[in-house]
């Protein structure tokens, strides 16, 4: 895969990420999310396979919803801080009334992060409705990015800026690398195959396909390096703790828990 050249200069991103921090959506930020005391006891301590069994107990046992539940918490969920009325749309960043949700050019979707034909588990309750891997993204964007593994490079997306594919692959833009790292190492960690859903594992190939693997972890462990959980992404995970499936996603409150598993 061959990565293009792009005139991604210092000043452009420098003042990319001054404009994020200014509105408090995508910016870095330190502030410590809001994570239950001994939520993460059973896990101090270990690494690899044991550290991820211990956090796979941990959240499995969460509250499920319906596919038609999922427009509402997302509503909630990825509400834009600056207006209430509001949600951002995953790759493309776009503030877009709530209200436009649907099927058509302009609405926005529920796009599986992992690809829900990786593993075929469709939108029935569990993997396909779990919020902590659903955001709203725009129609056209959703269809470009369709159940695509993730890697760099490929040519520009239309209506996302800085997003590239190509025909087995998509990379989103810098400010959403990391968490869609970290909703697939969730994905993966929670749905391990002990109830009656597939056993989603990540690997380090692209075209996998309906096989229950996305790739590449090589890439998403850069990438959970390169952006680090934002203000907007923890105050997200409290709000499906708090008032949606009551767990949590442990790569957002402790993003070290990705290399502790996976290696660096």
């Amino acid at each position: 895969m061959t990565t293009p050249t792009r005139p991604r200069t210092r000043m452009i991103a420098a003042l990319f990420a001054l404009a994020l921090a200014l509105i408090g959506l995508q910016a870095p930020s330190r502030a410590a999310a809001d994570i239950p005391a001994g939520y993460y006891d059973p896990a101090d301590g270990l690494t690899g396979t044991a550290l991820k069994s211990a956090l796979h107990d941990i959240i499995d046992d969460h509250t499920q919803i319906s596919y038609d539940e999922v427009w509402d918490a997302l509503q909630e969920t990825d509400q834009d801080p600056a207006n209430s009325n509001n949600v951002i749309e995953i790759y493309s960043g776009t503030s877009i009334p709530k209200s436009e949700h649907g099927g058509d050019q302009g609405d926005w979707n529920r796009e599986h992060v992992w690809a829900k034909s990786h593993g075929d588990f469709g939108t029935a309750t569990g993997p396909g409705t779990d919020v902590h891997h659903l955001r709203p993204a725009d129609v056209g964007v959703n269809s470009v990015r369709s159940n695509k593994d993730f890697d760099d490079g490929g040519s520009a997306v239309d209506g996302a800026p800085d997003n590239f594919t190509d025909e087995d692959s998509y990379e989103p833009s810098d400010e959403w690398k990391g968490d869609v790292a970290r909703m697939i190492l969730y994905m993966d960690v929670r749905y391990a195959g002990d109830d009656s859903y597939p056993d989603l594992e990540v690997n380090d190939q692209v075209d996998n396909g309906s096989a229950p693997n996305i790739g590449r972890i090589s890439v998403l462990l850069q990438w959970n390096e390169l952006d680090p959980p934002s203000s907007f992404e923890q105050t997200r995970n409290d709000v499906i703790y708090d008032n949606w499936q009551h767990n949590r996603n442990p790569f957002i409150d402790h993003p070290e828990y990705a290399d502790a598993i996976y290696g660096s």
